[in-house]
């Protein structure tokens, strides 16, 4: 509620002053957080209907953005806001006043840096090929706010599947601390047309590691770049361990070994993911209970077995029978290479 009090004031002034394409980009950048982020986070709330605060939040947000785009996207707004309303026309109401939303702007840059954070965790995972069901031990953020992103470390270690959140304050010592390197990578595209002959030199210098960073400007000799010839990439001390800088500051380290442990733990959750599209093929509700049989190779039932308890809770069965997969069957990929069935029936059926 408070991130769309921002949009609707930022919406309001690119109205005012006839910027309709900027108005447009405020709006489409809410609805990818709404979907992608509120929504997506929030399925379970919404399930039997017993979160009226998750349902009265989405209500509210999908009324007023409706509101709020109507100019841009008038049917499909018309038909959004008359089928949650029942009303006339979205387009006989009121513009929506922003200050009948909460100002909350510590909230709403908390959360922003959240969402920042889970974006480079992710992009770190898939970069080294690491699947987002499978858990891994621990994601490490440094960043000027820690403070604010205290609160929220439950949220981040859900979104990156993570054991463990560890907060660091950042200052300029940190990235010696975890032993990160910088390095410095010239776009000589770009470089050369503005120093000519000395590109080459800049290249070479860079390379060797003869660079500096000066208030944020960075300097290779007396040679000043700007931000649009070169590019900083950091690296790790360790082959496990892969980082990424944060847009508005700091990096965050994420810890890749894969312990056995965590393989079983992977496998259970890639299960999980298949059990949950053979409820869905078979036009189950969400609240249907379950019969459930897997069968698995010799590499998944150990992990399954392990992890009975947590399969039947996520999917819902009253009762989960393990078996061995015939040899020579073909089944669904878990893991790195197993493969699993699965049987669902509702409860009594």
């Amino acid at each position: 509620l408070a991130k769309l009090r921002d949009v609707i004031e930022a919406t309001t002034d690119n109205f005012e002053a006839l910027d309709s394409p900027m108005a447009a980009q405020a709006i489409r950048d809410f609805t990818d957080i709404l979907t992608n982020w509120y929504v997506r986070r929030s399925r379970e709330r919404f399930w039997d209907g017993s979160d009226h605060d998750a349902l009265d939040t989405l209500y509210t947000v999908l009324e007023t953005l409706s509101r709020l785009a109507a100019p841009l996207a008038p049917l499909v707004t018309e038909e959004v806001w008359r089928g949650i309303t029942g009303g006339e026309s979205v387009h006989l109401t009121d513009w929506p006043d922003p200050e009948a939303f909460p100002a909350v702007p510590a909230l709403v840059s908390a959360m922003d840096a959240v969402r920042e954070v889970a974006s480079a965790g992710l992009a770190l995972r898939k970069a080294h090929g690491l699947r987002v069901r499978l858990p891994l031990s621990t994601l490490t953020v440094v960043t000027g706010g820690v403070d604010a992103l205290a609160d929220f470390r439950d949220i981040i270690a859900s979104e990156l599947n993570v054991k463990n959140v560890e907060m660091v304050a950042f200052d300029n010592d940190q990235a010696e601390r975890f032993g990160i390197g910088r390095k410095l990578s010239p776009n000589a595209r770009v470089l050369g047309p503005r120093v000519g002959g000395q590109v080459q030199e800049i290249i070479r210098e860079a390379k060797a590691g003869n660079w500096r960073e000066v208030d944020g400007v960075v300097m290779v000799g007396e040679v000043e770049l700007l931000p649009e010839e070169y590019e900083l990439e950091l690296s790790a001390p360790s082959a496990d361990i892969a980082v990424s800088f944060l847009p508005t500051g700091g990096f965050v380290l994420l810890d890749t070994a894969v312990t056995p442990e965590l393989a079983r733990e992977g496998i259970a959750r890639d299960s999980i993911r298949w059990i949950q599209q053979e409820r869905k093929n078979a036009g189950f509700e969400v609240s249907d209970r379950i019969e459930l049989v897997i069968t698995a190779d010799p590499q998944a039932l150990p992990a399954l077995e392990e992890h009975r308890d947590v399969i039947a809770a996520e999917t819902l069965a009253v009762s989960v029978e393990i078996l061995p997969l015939v040899p020579g069957e073909s089944g669904l990929a878990v893991g790195d290479d197993s493969q699993i069935t699965v049987k669902v029936s509702r409860r009594g059926s």
